[in-house]
């Protein structure tokens, strides 16, 4: 079963990897004595849009693939004029490193989740900066492609009997900063699974984001190679969608950032909690406060648990007072939880960072908290749909009502 999955895998990876270079062929350099396919303005926006949303999805693959076949199809006189992402000392390390991450995904079931979960550190970070290198690339790719279009639509005009107007630079404005723009939100949703499998205490929650992500990305390279007006319809549902959820990622994402920075620093060795500076995150959207906001917790004059953040990180602070009831820390597999009790069960309310993992009783002496329960790690379908609840933030009552 496992080389079933394994040979299905590199067969989708392989048909990704051809279908990205197939989209990069109009930012290639020109073959001697090649013949190119006639393509109209349209057609060439169209796939560029389709680039654009699959380089984002998966930035390092993406990117490596592009510069590869800039590279192999280059005459060998010209190789050395072209971009620093079309050069073998980038792309060939860079699809290594996807293979090697591929071959993690294959294992990963197999793999103990105290082995696992580095690599998914390392993986994160990896997204990270290959986003950053992809956004780097893609500028003056896009800039490239754009000019092209505008260039063939006015030949078009002119050969209708139009006057012939120069509209490139016009088309540069307002069409890199939304290519960038796209790249951007498309990336931060994608990203957004990443950091999902960083928390994920479950190899078949991993397994299942992972492919998810796969199939959104198949989606994109068959579309485009099927019809690219009808791909690049798709890339834009998906940039859409991503629009939409690009809060939630936002929030997501700085969740991930201080997850890998506390457990690649080893910071709950340094870390010694202070009354009202213990960060958190929300668990569960309360009222107004969305689910994963950053937040400090803070007690008021009357000894009530107060929860304070500011929206986007910059806005002004807003303060948000948590409802009645007995709180406590809860000692999980991989990081702490602020729950609320109620009798035999409990309500995750908010997430600690991994820095006071082992700090659970001085957090409990810090806000006068009952006494430390150790939540562990449930077995089965109960654990997985516990975990979910508390990643999505099903709704609970307002404060107001409890």
């Amino acid at each position: 079963m496992l080389k079933c999955k394994a040979w299905i895998c590199l067969l989708i990876g392989f048909c990704l990897v051809a279908g990205v270079v197939s989209a990069a062929q109009n930012t290639a350099a020109p073959v001697q004595n090649t013949v190119p396919a006639q393509k109209t303005p349209g057609m060439e926006a169209a796939q560029a849009l389709s680039m654009i949303t699959g380089v984002a999805i998966s930035p390092l693959l993406g990117v490596s693939a592009v510069g590869a076949y800039q590279y192999m199809r280059a005459p060998m006189e010209q190789r050395a004029k072209l971009a620093w992402f079309a050069q073998p000392w980038f792309w060939v390390p860079a699809l290594l490193l996807v293979t090697l991450c591929f071959a993690k995904d294959v294992l990963g079931p197999t793999v103990p989740m105290v082995l696992k979960k580095p690599i998914d550190v390392a993986e994160a970070v990896e997204n990270k900066v290959s986003g950053l290198v992809a956004a780097g690339a893609f500028v003056p790719l896009v800039a490239a492609i754009f000019p092209t279009v505008a260039s063939g639509a006015q030949a078009s005009l002119a050969a209708h009997g139009f006057a012939a107007v120069d509209i490139s630079w016009l088309l540069n404005i307002l069409m890199v900063p939304f290519a960038v723009a796209a790249f951007a939100i498309v990336w931060l949703v994608s990203h957004a699974i990443n950091v999902l499998i960083l928390i994920s205490p479950f190899a078949t929650v991993d397994a299942g984001l992972k492919a998810f992500r796969t199939l959104i990305l198949s989606t994109v390279v068959l579309t485009s190679f099927a019809n690219p007006y009808i791909g690049a319809t798709w890339a834009a549902v998906i940039i859409c969608i991503s629009y939409f959820l690009a809060g939630w990622s936002f929030r997501l994402l700085v969740f991930g950032i201080v997850f890998i920075w506390d457990l690649l620093t080893l910071r709950r060795f340094r870390a010694r909690p202070k009354a009202n500076k213990v960060k958190m995150f929300m668990s569960r959207p309360i009222n107004i406060v969305p689910v994963r906001t950053y937040g400090t917790l803070t007690t008021s004059a009357k000894g009530e648990l107060v929860f304070s953040y500011r929206p986007w990180l910059v806005f002004p602070q807003r303060d948000f007072i948590l409802p009645e009831g007995v709180y406590a820390i809860g000692k999980g597999l991989f990081y702490p939880e602020l729950i609320q009790l109620d009798g035999a069960t409990y309500k995750t309310m908010m997430l600690l960072p991994p820095r006071y993992r082992t700090h659970e009783e001085e957090v409990t002496q810090l806000y006068q908290l009952a006494a430390v329960q150790d939540i562990g790690l449930l077995k089965g379908f109960t654990a997985i749909w516990r975990w979910m609840k508390s990643l999505f933030g099903f709704r609970m009552r307002s404060a107001e009502a409890a």
